[in-house]
């Protein structure tokens, strides 16, 4: 049965929710089940002084944590990785939720299945979703309300789902030209609308608000991302999407121009092409400057042709350069400055095309990663 469609009616291409997914540190619990929750103020700034321990260069175990290789049909590839942030329906709180981006034959793009997989060693994938709707699945993300997006590359469209892994709604439109990441933004007060920010491969972030003070659009809201094929194995552009809800800011990174972006107060983002980045990826010009705009926090190696990244529960970012110094995680701290790089994978074929974060300080963090060589989740370990 075909779910009703949200926006344009115009045919898309697929988007990538999670690459850039959901910490399960920053996921807090339903603003839809209490509308009157109090919530951490997203504007009043991160008033924690930077944290210049490298918490990369601590976690020295590569430890396999499961394959995500469906039991059923065989999908394979994984892409995108968020962590389940609430036990709810089938979910259990700490659970990963994995994209997988190609079929049984290793075909990219043609993957339709998002797995379950217990964060432990030995965990074995269970399938929670399977349909057209995230065909190319390579985005996934777990909402405050308990819902979950994918999103399709090959489909153009991202798929609703909630906590039983049935379908909502899907949406799609003109906005969502084949997106390459994407993340869950918290409304600014209790009855305002969560979105979804989506990175795509026409060089766009569409943002899309969801939930019961949502309208459902999907809008346009940056532009001017650089986006290309990179040496025709895949498309590059403004992916690795990452909020960190303390300071309202949204993190971005464009593995074509190798540069990792913030956009200040990104709840504000209300209207189209707000942002619009100049070329080369460096200047930017803002439509509303006093509201919101954006900054470059860091350009040039050891980035080289990132698409995913994750934030650590200290406000740092780990960016896995997927494509270029292939599978090398690069750890910085807001303002710009390199901790740490490691090779998580030595095949020179890229493999690291997800990232997700967990703990609440620097001493538990565990950051995971999906290896396409491996077809399996990892995670970094003390």
């Amino acid at each position: 049965m075909r779910l009703r469609s949200c926006g344009s009616m115009m045919p898309v291409a697929a988007l990538l929710l999670a690459t850039s997914a959901c910490a399960e540190h920053a996921v807090p619990s339903s603003v839809g089940a209490n509308p009157a929750l109090q919530l951490p103020s997203v504007l009043a700034g991160d008033s924690r002084p930077p944290d210049t321990t490298s918490i990369l260069k601590k976690l020295r175990k590569d430890v396999v944590i499961g394959s995500t290789v469906d039991a059923k049909n065989g999908d394979k590839g994984p892409r995108a990785l968020s962590i389940v942030g609430r036990t709810k329906g089938v979910l259990t709180q700490g659970q990963l939720l994995v994209c997988n981006f190609e079929d049984s034959a290793g075909v990219p793009g043609n993957g339709t299945t998002i797995e379950v997989l217990n964060p432990k060693p030995g965990s074995q994938p269970v399938r929670f979703f399977q349909g057209d709707s995230i065909k190319g699945c390579d985005g996934d993300a777990y909402t405050r309300g308990h819902f979950v997006f994918g999103s399709g590359r090959t489909s153009g469209e991202i798929a609703e789902m909630n906590d039983n892994g049935v379908p909502v709604l899907t949406f799609g439109g003109k906005n969502l030209a084949k997106p390459l990441s994407d993340t869950d933004a918290l409304p600014e007060q209790s009855f305002s609308p969560e979105y979804i920010y989506a990175g795509t491969t026409a060089g766009g972030i569409a943002s899309l608000s969801i939930g019961f003070y949502g309208n459902g659009k999907v809008l346009q809201v940056a532009d001017g991302f650089a986006a290309t094929k990179y040496k025709g194995l895949d498309e590059l552009g403004p992916s690795g999407l990452q909020y960190n809800r303390n300071i309202d800011t949204l993190y971005i990174v464009d593995g074509v121009t190798n540069t990792l972006v913030a956009f200040s107060n990104a709840s504000k983002l209300l209207a189209k092409d707000e942002i619009i980045v100049k070329p080369g990826g460096k200047t930017f010009k803002c439509k509303y400057p006093k509201v919101t705009c954006a900054s470059l926090v860091y350009s040039g190696s050891p980035l080289d042709a990132p698409m995913a990244s994750t934030l650590l529960p200290n406000g740092n970012l780990v960016v896995a350069n997927t494509q270029g110094t292939a599978n090398t995680l690069v750890e910085l701290t807001p303002q710009g400055q390199v901790l740490d790089t490691k090779v998580v994978d030595k095949s020179p074929t890229q493999g690291v095309f997800g990232l997700a974060a967990r703990g609440k300080n620097d001493s538990d963090t565990v950051i995971f990663f999906t290896d396409t060589n491996s077809n399996t989740v990892n995670a970094l370990v003390r």
